[in-house]
């Protein structure tokens, strides 16, 4: 029954996704329930833009509270709840001014205009000559102009000509970064920790090594910290595993509470005050509703509690991840509570295990061929990791 209905749902929409043959109609915490009544451990947290697990009640008060209220006046005007969301938000990054948007493909393309901007108008690089260096294996979006740097052929092969003025760079290679950067370069543009590549972790000393750089040769350091950011590696941000502070934050996914899509550039008004009224916008960006959800998840993140969690929880998955190395899995890489575990070819696909997790319950998602994702939601208990590691462990013993 369920795929049948999954089929029906599937019929008219556009073929850009291969969801696992599971059709979801509610969820609580951890868990979600799919239309034949059957439970699953959500362990992706919709690429962890589900932080707070589902309908945390905190943060929809905040929702259903403003939505009796105003929900949308696009920018043309300001509303009462912006002001609030953006003060809390750059107090939290140690910035002092935002710029909202509405998803973390906005707000890497806000990123690169604003570094082009910034580049023209301070560092005094030639009209059209800016560049910005980026890293093998990202994933940053799919927009026209992200794909256009991008090295993964799906998303990219068919949907030229490409937008230039970006230049690649092994990921991981702090040199290779330095050695790329040239007078009429801006930016450098990398995610702390590489999620849709598998969960890749750089070698310790990285990201200090790429602030020295670009703080030495006065190019401005993004940190897409969409995925990575807001408590999620046990740290506020993933930066903060190297106390390493970028000029720009680039913020998505789980600053909408898993309740709306916000997203936002966080810097100093030194980077940030280079764009005028008129030049970059969003009807929808830093809209009421938005605002105060956003808002709601800041101040939860400012108690230190959702770090401090993930952090512990962490370590228990990393623990009781580690004895499958060797019986199914060839390598585990663990960040707080964010995992990438790489499938022995000779047991299956990542998404034959997949599917045979969910199966017995459990919603993960693969990547890249052989590597599958955790991203529980950060209120889950160690005994429902427990019992979710135990699954993967009898599915890689058949």
């Amino acid at each position: 029954m369920t795929d049948n209905l999954a089929t029906a749902t599937d019929v008219n929409l556009a073929h850009n996704y291969h969801p696992l043959p599971v059709t979801i109609s509610s969820g609580e915490g951890a868990w979600v329930t799919d239309v034949e009544g059957k439970r699953y451990l959500d362990l992706l947290s919709a690429y962890s833009a589900l932080n707070f697990g589902h309908g945390h009640p905190e943060i929809l008060a905040a929702a259903h509270a403003q939505l009796d209220r105003l929900t949308l006046t696009s920018r043309a005007f300001n509303n009462d709840v912006l002001g609030p969301f953006a003060t809390a938000l750059a107090a939290l990054c140690g910035k002092d001014m935002v710029l909202p948007m509405n998803t973390g493909a906005e707000a890497v393309e806000s990123g690169i205009k604003l570094a082009r901007a910034w580049g023209y108008r301070v560092k005094g690089v030639p009209a059209d000559a800016a560049q910005i260096i980026v890293a093998n294996g990202n994933f940053h979006g799919r927009t026209t102009t992200i794909v256009s740097f991008s090295d993964d052929d799906t998303a990219r092969n068919g949907f030229g000509p490409f937008t230039p003025g970006f230049v690649n760079v092994p990921y991981g290679d702090a040199g290779a970064i330095e050695a790329a950067i040239t007078p009429n370069t801006v930016a450098v543009l990398i995610e702390p920790i590489q999620g849709e590549a598998g969960v890749i972790i750089p070698p310790a000393g990285y990201l200090t090594a790429v602030r020295e750089a670009t703080a030495r040769n006065n190019v401005l350091f993004i940190a897409d910290e969409i995925q990575s950011g807001l408590a999620r590696v046990g740290t506020t941000f993933a930066c903060d595993r190297e106390n390493v502070v970028p000029d720009l934050y680039l913020l998505g996914k789980a600053l909408g509470g898993g309740v709306m899509p916000v997203s936002a550039v966080v810097a100093n008004s030194d980077i940030l005050g280079v764009i005028q009224p008129g030049e970059h916008g969003s009807t929808f960006g830093g809209n009421p509703l938005a605002a105060a959800v956003g808002h709601r998840v800041v101040q939860m993140l400012a108690t230190g509690e959702f770090q401090e969690r993930a952090a512990q929880l962490g370590a228990h998955l990393e623990q009781i991840l580690q004895p499958l190395v060797g019986h199914g899995v060839t390598e585990i890489r663990v960040a707080g509570l964010w995992a990438g575990i790489d499938i022995d070819p000779a047991l299956g696909t990542g998404r034959q295990i997949a599917e045979k997790l969910m199966a017995r319950g459990v919603l993960v998602k693969d990547t890249h061929g052989q590597t599958i994702r955790m991203a529980p939601p950060i209120v889950v208990r160690a005994t429902e990791l427990d019992w979710a590691v135990e699954q993967l462990r009898l599915v890689l013993a058949v």
